[in-house]
């Protein structure tokens, strides 16, 4: 998931984001704006992690939403050969 996707799917997003990194404040997420310097300021501000901690992090969390994402927007027809 890339930065544009984050941007673009950011009201779905919020409320993940707030579980995984339950210290950042309503006003935070609202800052945020799906825009993810932001997010990993705010990760890093929060937390005191270094930039390339918050990177990681955001990282493998935008890795798994995708993952949770992409399987389930696959539609197979009957005629598929892949079904």
């Amino acid at each position: 998931m890339n930065r544009d996707v984050l941007s673009g799917s950011w009201r779905e997003l919020r409320g993940k984001v707030k579980e995984r990194w339950g210290k950042l404040t309503d006003d935070d997420v609202v800052k945020i704006e799906g825009h993810l310097d932001r997010l990993i300021g705010a990760v890093q501000k929060r937390y005191g992690y270094a930039r390339e901690q918050a990177e990681r992090e955001i990282d493998t969390f935008l890795e798994d939403m995708r993952s949770r994402v992409e399987p389930a927007s696959r539609v197979t027809s009957p005629r598929d050969p892949a079904a």
